[in-house]
């Protein structure tokens, strides 16, 4: 695959002009603050499970906390069996389009590397590969192509991703709530939709310590409509050619979802990775979220922030070769 997209000279520059809802941070927080009380005291409602998994040096719990609205979301939440002195820095992680939490044996690096590490489920999703999830979605949906992302898309309110951005916040305000897990150090991760995911929680969850996003999707959508015909942006495509007076409400949905524009909140530190050669989502989509972090957050200097590129890879970007880079920054950040 040939590169398709600006030339990275361009991209490290690329500060697309967007169309910013006035009530975006009052859309927010009203959500934010209607799940919480839904949601009830986490002391109470955020339960764990132990479960046999027959390993020696982790121990895992099946979690269920309360998300948008208090639905039940669920996560694997797995950490180093050998008690420590002080409280874990913890890594929550969110997962890619179709995917769910699959099976706690596929999740031990980061407890192997002293971490708890929450691995949470999407809602209605965890079915097209991987292990399974067990997350349903309890929303209704109006008219909508298959996938997840035109479910609700003609009202904010609606919309899927309001629910799965806010399930995102819930799981760090989750594994704040727990005995032995610093709150003070809690980072999040994804690849792809969970790498978009990402950038939503750091922009609306307070004091994190790090955001990890890789190749994240749900970033500059136009721009994405425009230049690739990949799902799952596709899907977006084939709503509008059915639904043709439908533009303008469509896109005025994305904006309150807009991982380019939600990024501007974000002040936590960021460590990006994007893939020039990537179709499903395009560098400039990327960059579009990257450039714009922390750019409208109040303080001295902007957010910290750093983005690895592999100019060679598409959407499978750096795969393995992240973890070593990802905990070498991480725990400079968590001693």
């Amino acid at each position: 695959m040939p590169l398709f997209d600006l030339p990275l000279a361009e991209l490290e520059t690329y500060a697309p002009a967007l169309d910013e809802p006035a009530d975006l941070d009052a859309f927010w927080s009203r959500t934010l603050a209607e799940s919480r009380a839904a949601g009830g005291d986490l002391a109470e409602t955020v339960r764990l499970e132990p479960v046999d998994t027959g390993l020696d040096l982790v121990v895992v719990d099946d979690v269920t906390f309360p998300g948008f609205a208090g639905h039940p979301i669920k996560a694997w939440l797995v950490r180093p069996a050998v008690p420590r002195d002080e409280p874990l820095p913890a890594v929550v992680e969110f997962i890619g389009y179709g995917g769910g939490r699959g099976l706690p044996h596929e999740h031990l690096a980061w407890a192997n590397a002293g971490f708890a590490h929450l691995v949470v489920d999407t809602r209605g999703q965890g079915s097209h590969w991987g292990s399974g999830g067990g997350t349903p979605d309890p929303a209704g949906s109006g008219p909508a192509v298959p996938g997840v992302l035109t479910r609700g898309i003609e009202d904010p309110h609606d919309h899927y991703y309001r629910r799965v951005f806010t399930d995102g916040v819930r799981a760090v305000d989750a594994v704040r709530s727990l005995p032995g897990i610093d709150p003070a150090r809690v980072a999040v991760h994804g690849v792809s939709q969970g790498g978009g995911i990402a950038i939503a929680v750091a922009a609306l969850a307070d004091g994190l310590v790090g955001a990890m996003p890789d190749v994240p999707f749900l970033c500059h959508y136009r721009r994405a409509v425009e230049i690739t015909d990949r799902d799952p942006y596709r899907e977006l495509t084939r709503y509008l050619a059915v639904h043709r007076d439908a533009e303008e409400r469509v896109f005025r949905t994305l904006s309150y979802l807009d991982g380019a524009l939600l990024a501007r909140r974000a002040a936590a530190p960021a460590l990006f990775s994007v893939a020039l050669m990537d179709q499903v989502c395009p560098p400039s989509t990327v960059y579009a979220a990257y450039n714009a972090w922390g750019a409208g957050t109040a303080g001295d200097a902007p957010a910290e922030r750093a983005i690895d590129v592999y100019r060679y890879n598409e959407h499978e970007g750096g795969q393995g070769f992240r973890f070593a880079r990802q905990l070498a920054w991480l725990r400079e950040r968590t001693r």
